[in-house]
């Protein structure tokens, strides 16, 4: 008991003990041909917020289910502006529990953004122009037993809201087993004369389906496991399955709708905290989430039903997702409901909706990459039927020979024998926890550079928005004639189309002050040559506007007075330019 007492003190003095004081396991620089898992990814934010103190901060956003933080890393240079007052880069991964490659994605882009900063000019000129927000791990339940736990490439997505998946009154109560403890959850087979299986006769791992007629030799039981609440079925009830891609509030909707939506929207704390630190944000005018698989860059909408956003916007989703794939080749720029599926209640559709920004979904991997032929030899599309069944099988045997050449059958648990307790003899083995969706680490670097180089690439082209007072001329006593023309060389406008439609929030205002002028006249100069002006009726001196991207927009005032007057752009995604002019 005394022993006990000592082992429990001393393991809450290591717990409430200095950062500084624990060793860490993370060293900078930061090496990317591994996985972190949460608690070393942690780790390495820390390191960089210590080396890279003014440009850096991370806090703490909310907590998850289980008590976990999450963090966000801002990188912004206070020397050229506070944070909110340029426009705002927002950048998430792992929303989902398996999709670890986000988190490193993530991890990569402020490693990247503060150890170029100084040393490479386009670099050095995105981090004093932007404000960077960053949130590597947004599921970290997840990320935490991905990692801790055997899982497949698939398994562990969801959130720690437990669920009675069965219906039987327990929640989360028959998880899949490691039964032969390798820290994966693999297939179980069992020998059968009717099985629908035999063995490849070229290479015994793997299994082929037998023809109508022909003498099967395997049925396939499933994930390994055991039938943890005695009901007589196996593996029915993992953690809950409440999806935290679906549980955001713009266009949730409940269970019989959308598979992995939960109670309500938001019924995920650790969602919610996110959520309200991301709306203080205001500034944030482009979106990232980072997810796996299937080399795609998604855009919205996320269902056919909400119709089609402005073309002006979709012009500017053009503009950067067809550079995306150029950046990534192989990925492909696609729409969302479309071209994958429908979905309601997601991260980005939220962020277009609730910040008025642009945003795209990016499902980094491809299994494709996974190659191991020559030049000669060409990967054919999958298709239905027996000739679909025929290609899929030879892209099995390719990734198995993948496997064995490129990671000496890491990737691939050879079938082992093994006395299950319901089932009898069967034989475990297959494709290990990482693999399939997640690439080999020697892949890594080249995955992480490449889509932070595309976060990087939407980074130039948020608004930048210049002023210039191109004509003061008098007209009389005491009376001048003021143009002025706003332009933004950048392919997003300092408003997004859709945000306007939505009135989500204030037009730009372009003010005309002075302590002895006044603006007895204003409005939008439509042609210049002719003297246009679209006049405004009320308080002259103030114009709504939003600058469209690679344009500019003029204005002609009517100024009454002598001394100056301050001439002032004010954009929640623009940022904040003036000028003076003297009478």
């Amino acid at each position: 008991m005394k022993r006990t007492a000592c082992a429990s003190l001393i393991l809450a003095a290591f717990l409430l003990a200095p950062a500084a004081a624990q060793k860490s396991t993370v060293n900078l620089p930061l090496r990317f041909d591994r996985y972190y898992t949460l608690a070393e990814l942690n780790e390495a934010l820390q390191a960089l917020r210590n080396a890279y103190p003014d440009l850096m901060t991370i806090e703490e956003v909310g907590k998850s289910e289980e008590g976990r933080a999450i963090m966000a890393a801002t990188i912004n240079n206070p020397k050229t502006g506070p944070a909110l007052a340029k426009p705002g880069v927002y950048v998430d991964g792992n929303i989902h529990g398996n999709e670890i490659q986000g988190g490193e994605i993530c991890l990569y882009l402020v490693d990247y953004l503060l150890g170029q900063y100084g040393r490479n000019k386009d670099v050095t000129g995105l981090v004093d122009q932007n404000c960077f927000y960053i949130v590597p791990v947004v599921n970290v339940d997840g990320r935490y037993h991905f990692f801790a736990d055997p899982n497949h490439s698939s398994s562990n997505r969801g959130l720690r809201i437990p669920v009675d998946d069965d219906r039987d009154g327990s929640t989360d109560e028959d998880f899949p087993d490691d039964l032969d403890g390798d820290g994966s959850i693999t297939q179980m087979r069992r020998r059968d004369p009717f099985g629908q299986y035999k063995t490849d006769p070229e290479d015994p791992r793997l299994m082929v389906r037998t023809k109508p007629g022909e003498q099967g030799e395997w049925t396939v039981l499933g994930e390994e496991g055991l039938d943890n609440d005695g009901d007589g079925r196996i593996n029915e009830d993992a953690e809950g399955y409440v999806d935290p891609n679906r549980q955001w509030s713009f266009d949730w909707a409940p269970e019989y709708i959308q598979g992995g939506s939960g109670d309500y929207p938001f019924q995920a704390v650790g969602l919610k905290s996110l959520a309200l630190w991301t709306l203080t944000k205001t500034n944030i005018c482009i979106g990232w989430s980072f997810h796996n698989n299937g080399g795609m860059y998604l855009r919205g909408p996320a269902r056919k039903g909400l119709g089609e956003y402005p073309s002006q916007d979709v012009a500017v989703y053009d503009y950067i997702g067809k550079q995306a794939e150029r950046i990534t080749p192989g990925y492909r720029y696609l729409l969302s409901w479309r071209d994958l599926y429908t979905t309601y209640g997601d991260s980005v559709e939220w962020m277009v909706r609730y910040l008025g920004a642009y945003a795209y979904c990016g499902e980094v991997f491809q299994r494709e990459t996974e190659t191991f032929k020559d030049l000669g030899e060409k990967a054919a599309a999958a298709s239905g039927g027996e000739a679909g069944r025929q290609r899929q099988f030879a892209s099995m045997v390719e990734r198995i020979k993948y496997s064995d050449n490129l990671t000496q059958g890491e990737q691939y648990k050879p079938w082992t024998p093994y006395k299950h307790p319901v089932y009898g003899d069967v034989e475990i083995g297959g494709w290990v926890k990482m693999s399939s969706r997640l690439g080999a680490p020697f892949t890594m670097p080249d995955l992480v550079h490449r889509n932070a180089m595309a976060v990087l690439f939407s980074a130039k082209h948020t608004p930048d928005v210049g002023l210039d007072v191109f004509e003061v001329k008098k007209l009389g006593n005491n009376l001048y004639r003021v143009r002025t023309r706003l332009v933004n060389p950048k392919a997003m406008p300092s408003m997004s189309y859709q945000a306007q439609r939505d009135k989500l929030y204030p037009l730009d205002q372009l003010t005309v002050t002075g302590a002895s002028a006044r603006v007895v006249a204003g409005g939008l100069l439509t042609n210049a040559d002719l003297d246009r002006v679209a006049y405004k009726k009320y308080r002259p001196e103030i114009q709504f506007l939003a600058v469209p991207g690679f344009g500019r927009v003029e204005h002609q005032f009517l100024v009454e007075g002598r001394g100056s007057v301050t001439i002032r752009y004010v954009s929640r995604h623009g940022g904040t330019v003036e000028k003076k002019v003297e009478f």
